[in-house]
């Protein structure tokens, strides 16, 4: 291998499969494949939607005139047991844990099969980076009011680490070492807090926490949801509503914030004033959660930090800094790039500057009731 390795990065998301390849820190190139809804919905489920984006990824390397051959293949994670964050090695239970979707469905589960499939090809081994069920929370953030109930994590953990880790080469710090509030808004937002290197409290837009986003309702108050079953509403319906439905799409008929805020500056005062409402609970999710960084002998956040999609909405950032600018400075990047996430994930991992995780030891250790990190070879 030589010094400027060779990553192909693999990110599949609901409506497109992103891809990069990178040589060294060069991008080579990227490119985003969007999938047509009547080609996802002939596929009948996210698993039978495999060949489907393995011919997607073939076919742009193809036109890029990019040869196949690489030292190794890099895909985002997908929904599996909490798993503290880093650079897991893809291995058949993992694989076969996906194949199920024993933890959920959703297409960031071809991620690891489709790095399988393009790495046997050359060779080379596969990873997925810091996949969205890392899980570093704090015990005391898991506790709620029904002791059957308990918090777990599913959130944009590798976009949120990048953000972080680049907000802290900005500011002269290790991110090992600071605290950062991080908000990924996008179609989902999840608000996490950082701590010395690790997530010790995030929202789960999954489990219906946080503030709305673009196609997510956010938090509802949870007696009305129980009224409304009780009178007859459709779980699966109300569901949908609230994971894909809800949010400024509810409110607005589009998850585009952009259209959004042109409909607001064209004088649609409803528009501005669902912009402000979503502004005003990003702003209340990041102020509660910093109470979480600060401690008796510590200092609080070093910075606040925005990526995401949305992010890149001058006016949205402004309004969300203004309420929280008083605990930190506030940052703004929305430049953020979940394949370059993957690709530094892997850089890492191939240089040992990273120690590769081992998804079937965690779950062995699990099984047996052992805590301890899981790292190949252990």
């Amino acid at each position: 291998m030589t010094n400027d390795p060779k990553i192909l990065c693999i990110n599949p998301g609901s409506t497109s499969t992103k891809l990069a390849v990178f040589e060294g820190k060069a991008l080579a190139f990227s490119e985003e494949v969007s999938h047509p809804k009547e080609d996802i919905a002939a596929c009948g489920g996210a698993q039978a939607q495999l060949p489907m984006r393995r011919a997607a990824v073939e076919d742009a390397l193809l036109r890029h005139g990019c040869e196949p051959r690489f030292d190794a293949i890099a895909g985002r994670g997908g929904l599996l047991r909490p798993l503290p964050g880093g650079v897991y090695a893809v291995d058949d239970v993992m694989l076969s844990e996906l194949a199920r979707n024993a933890h959920g469905e959703h297409p960031c589960n071809l991620g690891a099969p489709l790095a399988v499939l393009f790495a046997r090809a050359s060779g080379c081994p596969a990873y997925v980076v810091d996949p969205p069920v890392t899980d570093e929370l704090r015990d005391i953030a898991r506790m709620t009011g029904l002791p059957r109930i308990r918090r777990r994590t599913v959130f944009h953990a590798l976009s949120q680490r990048m953000a972080a880790r680049l907000a802290a080469e900005q500011l002269g710090l290790e991110y090992a070492t600071a605290k950062f509030l991080v908000a990924h808004l996008g179609g989902g937002v999840s608000v996490g807090a950082h701590d010395r290197g690790q997530v010790v409290d995030v929202t789960n837009g999954l489990d219906g926490e946080g503030p709305m986003s673009a196609e997510r309702a956010g938090a509802l108050p949870a007696l009305v949801l129980v009224e409304l079953i009780q009178k007859g509403a459709d779980p699966a319906q109300l569901r949908r509503e609230i994971l894909t439905a809800g949010g400024l799409y509810a409110h607005t008929g589009t998850n585009d914030l952009r259209e959004v805020e042109r409909r607001f500056r064209e004088g649609d005062a409803h528009c501005g004033a669902v912009m402000e409402a979503l502004a005003y609970a990003v702003a209340k999710s990041v102020g509660g959660m910093a109470a979480t960084l600060f401690e008796e002998t510590d200092a609080g956040p070093d910075a606040i930090v925005l990526t995401g999609g949305m992010a890149r909405s001058a006016h949205l950032v402004e309004r969300i800094a203004k309420r929280v600018r008083f605990l930190a400075p506030v940052l703004a990047l929305p430049q953020v790039d979940e394949l370059l996430a993957l690709a530094r994930g892997a850089q890492l991992a191939l240089s040992g500057r990273e120690k590769i995780r081992s998804y079937a030891t965690l779950v062995r250790q699990a099984e047996m009731g052992e805590t301890d990190a899981a790292e190949t070879g252990e």
